[in-house]
This record gives structure tokens, sequence and C-alpha cells, in this order.
């Protein structure tokens, strides 16, 4: 299936920023879960905002990803999307989002058109984080933040909306063994809370 800008239009149409970035959502298949993470995604979470972003370009359209920095504090050599924790002076999540990606991967508001929303959804490192969907031309170039970011790479929206590339793999937490899905894709390994996020947007596409 040819998924294109006006379909990721239509079936985005009808979602709405979240007006509490509190308010989660937990993932389907959480119930399986070692009780340790449940326990950690049910604790006082901190409101995070990160942008899906949709790259534009004349051969079709691909999801925009980061492979964060392994000297970071959080999340450190992990495959994730620009975004990051609320900050006071934020208006909304949606701002939130907006901003970590200019901080992150010099691409400016100003550049990018939301055309959605994805229900927030908590992560066992103590976040409630919301992905904002958005397009941005293929042309707009990225200026790396490397103290956060080490690269950035793209993934075609159609590798990721194949079932076949849905990979369900055994993962240990706590000596704990639970199942997950996770996207490989030359060379790179999606997996975790992005990938978690990645299905929530394929589902709404695949509708």
């Amino acid at each position: 299936m040819v998924i294109t800008a006006a379909h990721l239009r239509e079936r985005l149409a009808a979602t709405t920023k979240p007006s509490n970035p509190l308010d989660v959502v937990v993932p389907r298949g959480t119930y399986s879960w070692p009780q340790g993470m449940l326990e950690k995604i049910a604790t006082t979470l901190k409101p995070a905002g990160v942008l899906i972003p949709v790259r534009r370009h004349e051969a079709g359209l691909s999801v925009l990803l980061t492979q964060r920095s392994a000297d970071l504090k959080h999340h450190a050599g992990q495959v994730s999307f620009p975004g990051g924790r609320m900050e006071e002076s934020d208006a909304d999540i949606e701002t939130t989002a907006l901003r970590e990606t200019r901080e992150e991967i010099g691409i400016s508001e100003e550049h990018v058109s939301i055309i959605g929303y994805l229900e927030t959804m908590p992560t066992v490192t103590g976040y409630a984080v919301t992905p904002i969907v958005g397009f941005v031309n293929g042309s707009v170039p990225l200026v790396i933040d490397t103290t956060e970011v080490e690269y950035a790479f793209e993934v075609p929206l159609s590798f990721l909306t194949e079932p076949e590339n849905h990979r369900m793999v055994t993962r240990e937490w706590q000596g704990l063994s639970f199942r997950m899905v996770e996207f490989h894709y030359e060379g790179q390994r999606i997996w975790g809370a992005t990938a978690q996020m990645l299905l929530r947007f394929i589902n709404i596409i695949n509708k």
C-alpha cells in the first residue's frame, strides 16, 4: 500500500492535542510485562513531548529518528524521536516537542506542519510522552547538536507499515522475560518506547 501525504492527513484528522499531558494511555499488551515495569509506569510521571517527523521526498514519505548520544544521563545510545521533558516556559506539550526538535536536530518550528497527535504514553523511565506528528520537507537540512544526538536517520514509511517488518522479540528486564515489537532497518534497531509509539502511529494509518 502506498501511503500518501493526503492519506496521512485523513487518518490523523480526528486526533486532538491532549489537554492534560499527564493523561496517559497504557500500550496494548502491557499486562504481560513484568510487575516491576508496571509499577514503574504507575508512579508519578513527568510530561514530555516528541515529534514524529514525516519527511516528504519525491520518492515517498519517511520517518526521521535519532540515535541519542552515548554520553547522555538519560536514554543514552537509544534510538528515539526528537523531543524531551516539558519546561515551565512551554505553553503546551506541542511547544515542547517543537522546541526540542529545533534544539536537537535544527528543524525550526516554521518547517514543521503539524497533522496529528498520538495518545500520551507512560515509560518505565518516568515520563508521560505525547507524540506529535508533523510533515517536514525532505530538503530541510539538519543541524545536529552532537551533545545530545550522534546522528539522525530515516526509515521509509512503507517499510514500517508492512506487518512482516514488525519483529516480535523476547527481552529481559531485571531477570524477567517479556515480548515486545521491534523494527530492524539497515542495521538500525528501533525498540522500547519508540517502537511502541511507531506501532500506535501505524495502527492509525492502517485503519
